[in-house]
């Protein structure tokens, strides 16, 4: 039996997210947009909830190419204001498309997102070790400059809450506390 953060819980999809992606460094642009759209779009919301309308977004926003998202216009908003599919609220489905030009705008820069949004913590991922979830922040100073710095290039629902929630959930930060399996599988030589 393997020992997991507590959060997991008993649900399959929760338990499947928990084990195979939270926390797993990602560099690929097009899933790192993705987070961003799906964080922003949890706000106020469960984790769950999106997780369990991912395939749903994933479908409404053109699995999240962000050169289709940015040409969204005015009845393609209405279409997706319809989709039960997804969470139907305005100023997040408008945040989608403002992220995409934001993200297009950054790619072109640094000539990647990755490179971008991974200066945050030095090009490596942070190694906390957390013996339980009541010791997990909601926001760090690196996620403070995160969204001071994407909220300056234009980007929209990136609160430092939201941007901490990111930086965990693409590998920016090992918040898997320290009994849990995917813990020492994460931290490879660095720690373990």
């Amino acid at each position: 039996m393997k020992t997991r953060c507590g959060w997991s819980g008993s649900d399959t999809l929760y338990i499947d997210y928990h084990d195979n992606e939270w926390g797993s460094p990602v560099h690929d642009d097009r899933l790192l947009f993705e987070f961003l759209i799906l964080e922003g779009a949890q706000a106020g919301l469960s984790w769950i909830t999106i997780l369990r309308k991912r395939d749903n977004y994933r479908k409404a926003f053109d699995n999240f190419n962000a050169e289709k998202i940015v040409k969204y216009d005015s009845r393609k908003v209405e279409e997706l204001l319809l989709n039960e599919g997804i969470i139907r609220n305005r100023l997040k489905i408008a945040s989608a498309i403002t992220n995409a030009k934001s993200f297009l705008d950054v790619q072109k820069e640094f000539g990647s997102f990755d490179t971008y949004i991974w200066q945050f913590v030095n090009y490596k991922p942070i190694i906390n070790s957390w013996n339980s979830l009541k010791e997990i922040p909601a926001k760090t100073k690196e996620s403070d400059l995160m969204s001071k710095n994407l909220k300056k290039r234009g980007f929209k629902f990136i609160g430092s809450t939201i941007c901490y929630a990111f930086m965990q959930a693409v590998g920016m930060v090992n918040d898997h506390t320290t009994e849990c399996f995917r813990y020492k599988e994460l931290c490879g030589n660095e720690k373990a």
